[in-house]
């Protein structure tokens, strides 16, 4: 039988919420999954490498993707662009090899609107509470009480689209998280859509089956 096709798996969640650490974990329960690394306009951060934890473009670099359609998705958060580029992933699917996409609501749609929208798996998380969700954006220490605020201020717009993916998770404890994630991207692989190999494996039945004496 033929490889399996690729998922393009989509986690998102209000900042906070526990994607980057539930993305993270995945890869390492499963080393063969690739990781889509975005393109951004934003400054890198202290100890961010260009090329593994984003593409670091100017604007205008970045606009001129977008025109010739190089990226998957995109779009504009916090002052800053976003965006996929989609050939990376586009090879990734074909080779039967998942990829993982920490973004936003706005680019999960146009992933599913995409070519490659059959292919996806979204997975929202939601935080067990908004009290819990400050806190947790507060400890890590990564922003400023004015980015924080404005992170809390768009929190409960990424909370309202929740019901535009295909599971949702309660992060109220990130071990369990983990493992019903784990089990819905187990089941998804096993999708008779994913399964490429599927009909010429049953036609071979069938020509056994009437080869039978």
């Amino acid at each position: 039988m033929a490889i399996r096709r690729g998922l393009l798996i989509i986690l998102s969640s209000p900042s906070g919420a526990g994607k980057s650490t539930l993305a993270r974990r995945l890869r390492a329960w499963d080393p063969e999954i690739a990781f889509s690394v975005s393109a951004t306009t934003r400054a890198p951060r202290p100890g961010e490498v260009d090329g593994k934890d984003y593409h670091f473009l100017t604007e205008p670099a970045f606009k001129a993707q977008v025109a010739r359609g190089e990226m998957l998705e995109h779009a504009f958060v916090f002052g800053n662009f976003y965006g996929s580029p989609e050939a990376p992933v586009r090879a990734a699917i074909e080779a039967g090899q998942d990829v993982l996409f920490d973004i936003d609501w706005q680019g999960a749609q146009q992933i599913r609107a995409s070519a490659l929208g059959q292919n996806t798996l979204s997975v929202f998380l939601l935080p067990p509470s908004i009290a819990e969700l400050r806190r947790r954006l507060v400890e890590r220490g990564q922003d400023t009480a004015e980015t924080i605020a404005g992170r809390m201020q768009k929190s409960w717009d990424e909370i309202s689209h929740w019901d535009g993916y295909d599971f949702v998770l309660v992060n109220d404890d990130l071990d369990a998280t983990e493992a019903k994630l784990k089990t819905i991207l187990t089941a998804t692989r096993l999708r008779r859509s994913q399964q490429p190999g599927l009909t010429e494996h049953v036609r071979a039945l069938q020509a056994e089956f009437e080869a039978l004496p």
